[in-house]
């Protein structure tokens, strides 16, 4: 089933209502005889799980992971709602069970009106993001060096108040960019980068900008180990000592154990039990209520792998350190478990890799309002996560490199000429390449932002010989010492324009040769 919900606000409700009208719209109702009585356009409950479940697996939004026994909690929530009603008309307080009851559907089926609007997913004032399109973030792999093409009006349209039209230029140094620019670049670019992959128009509804905090993202990305794994500066907010050797235990079976206790048959059921009681414990999962809507605008990505990937590496990035590094870890951990073959069973009707779906998904994600396709919509999502946790868990250098670029754009010398209003500087430039911040002090005082314009001057090809000429001594009348040091002789000058060297030397040739044949008249005349 190709769902037809796209992305936006209340997707879960969306979802939920899709549901509910394939269920009524295409679920087979035939006559059924019970008790000596003959009962049309109904269904036998476990009719009603078989063709869900079926229903359920084939939606990239749930995917196959989904349970018989989850599909049968669906149908219970069906009954509660009043989507079903068992066939004397009773719902509500009635149970459902995978038997042979029949069930119909009611003449209307209610729908679940949209929620109002929450504090913690509309912003009162939508954000403003820059135009990222000149610093677009680069797909993954080497950033590639964009040379400096110059042509006649693109020239003239940097130098439009240099040399030439005004008297004097001074060299701006930039002192190192603030920390709250810095935040705000990161928190700026990331949000665009968001809403470029969920292919929204806005981000209202889906994520509130205000509380993102782009402190987190920062650290997320520098404060890592070898493995990528957040390192936590504040102890208190890590794992305790006897869950990480519990996880440690299970992640490394049958080796590595730190418990330092005697092992027993179900030692490792017991560790397990002991590791999911802990993880279930907070109200809170560790993707936070605040992002939810976000993670299940994700769910819609998963079917093309690359993008469900892309998409999840920049919203974990938005998790506080302490939420990411758990994850972290316990993904990792049920991820080994359920490749482990080693591992014996640790539920006795249910494999280990569906257990660990079933125990940690709502650990991970489910809303604060307790929607009703959260279990699904979870299992769906860990399922991804544990399939693909090596890439997602890890920061996406894309974004990380289209950042700091950005920053060493705006850490770059410029020249800034006399009467020009500040925001009419002359485009950024450095020596061809981006210098480090030592390298940028030792050179602050130096000339080369000077001599690096008098080279973008020398080397335009698509100007006019008349006016590089103007330009030049222009130059040569500002920054004397620059240019006698780039042109020490009059022959290092001529080779710039050899129409000027041919000429000269032709001039000087005839005025040899005039001056030598009076003397050599006079010469002959004495004789």
């Amino acid at each position: 089933m190709e769902s037809k919900i796209t992305p936006g606000p209340y997707r879960a409700t969306k979802l939920w209502n899709e549901t509910i009208e394939l269920f009524r719209a295409k679920m087979p109702l035939k006559k059924h005889r019970l008790h000596f009585r003959t009962h049309d356009h109904c269904f036998f409950a476990s009719e009603g799980v078989d063709w869900l479940h079926e229903l359920l697996k084939s939606n990239h939004n749930f995917g196959p992971e989904v349970s018989r026994y989850q599909t049968v909690q669906l149908l219970k929530k069906f009954l509660k709602n009043h989507v079903i009603e068992d066939i004397k008309g009773r719902w509500g307080k009635e149970d459902f069970e995978d038997n042979n009851r029949l069930y119909r559907f009611p003449p209307s089926s209610p729908l679940k009106p949209y929620p109002k609007k929450s504090s913690h997913l509309i912003c009162e004032v939508r954000p403003k993001f820059p135009n990222w399109s000149d610093y677009d973030i680069p797909k993954p792999g080497p950033v590639p060096v964009r040379p400096i093409i110059l042509n006649s009006d693109s020239w003239h349209k940097r130098h439009s108040i240099a040399i030439g039209e005004v008297s004097e230029c001074r060299i701006i140094h930039r002192e190192e960019v603030s920390q709250a620019t810095v935040e705000e670049i990161w928190k700026s670019m990331t949000l665009a980068h968001l809403q470029r992959i969920l292919g929204l128009d806005s981000l209202d509804g889906v994520l509130d900008s205000k509380l993102l905090n782009p402190k987190h993202i920062i650290y997320n990305v520098h404060h890592i180990n070898k493995q990528g794994v957040v390192i936590l500066e504040n102890k208190l907010e890590e794992l305790p000592q006897w869950v990480m050797s519990a996880m440690r235990c299970l992640a490394n079976w049958p080796n590595g154990s730190e418990l330092n206790r005697p092992m027993y048959s179900g030692f490792e059921r017991d560790v397990f039990k002991t590791i999911a009681d802990y993880f279930q414990k907070p109200k809170e999962p560790l993707l936070t209520f605040n992002f939810y809507e976000l993670f299940i605008n994700i769910l819609g990505l998963l079917q093309q792998t690359q993008d469900g990937i892309g998409a999840l590496q920049v919203c974990c990035l938005l998790l506080p350190p302490e939420n990411r590094r758990k994850l972290q870890l316990l993904i990792r951990m049920v991820t080994r478990i359920a490749h482990n073959a080693k591992m014996p069973p640790l539920h006795d009707a249910i494999a280990n890799r569906m257990l660990m779906i079933q125990t940690f998904s709502r650990c991970i994600l489910c809303s604060e309002d307790e929607v009703d396709l959260d279990e699904l919509l979870a299992t769906r999502l860990v399922s991804f996560m544990m399939d693909h946790y090596q890439d997602i868990l890890r920061a996406p250098d894309h974004l990380q490199s289209g950042v700091e670029e950005h920053l060493a754009h705006l850490r770059r010398v410029q020249i800034k000429y006399a009467g020009a209003d500040a925001d009419a500087t002359l485009a950024s430039f450095t020596s061809r390449h981006q210098i480090g911040t030592e390298e940028f002090k030792e050179q602050r005082h130096s000339q080369a932002p000077v001599a690096a314009l008098l080279e973008e001057i020398i080397m335009n090809k698509s100007m006019s010989v008349k006016e590089k000429k103007k330009k030049l001594k222009q130059f040569q009348k500002s920054y004397p010492d620059v240019y006698n040091n780039r042109f020490p002789t009059t022959e290092s000058e001529a080779v710039l324009f050899p129409e000027k060297s041919k000429l000269k030397s032709q001039l000087m040739f005839f005025t040899m040769k005039k001056s030598f044949q009076p003397f050599h008249r006079t010469r002959s005349f004495r004789m």
